[in-house]
């Protein structure tokens, strides 16, 4: 079976695919996430994939190592 992800643009869509979902005895789930918490992660992963970052080192304390 596949798992299909929906992105609804309001609240009114969000409710009528849970009722769709509900009459034909589909289970949903939701998220435990803040959506705003989960965009900040990808940019982030991008950011570091384009070699945006700070390499520490470990024999260093923290605050040497943002010197």
């Amino acid at each position: 079976m596949e798992t299909l992800i929906m992105h609804p643009q309001n609240e009114e869509q969000a409710s009528a695919l849970k009722a769709i979902a509900r009459a034909w005895k589909i289970s949903v789930e939701t998220s435990p996430y803040n959506p705003d918490f989960v965009a900040k992660i990808k940019a982030s992963k991008k950011e570091a994939e384009a070699g945006k970052f700070t390499t520490l080192d470990p024999a260093k304390s923290v605050w040497d190592n943002l010197k």
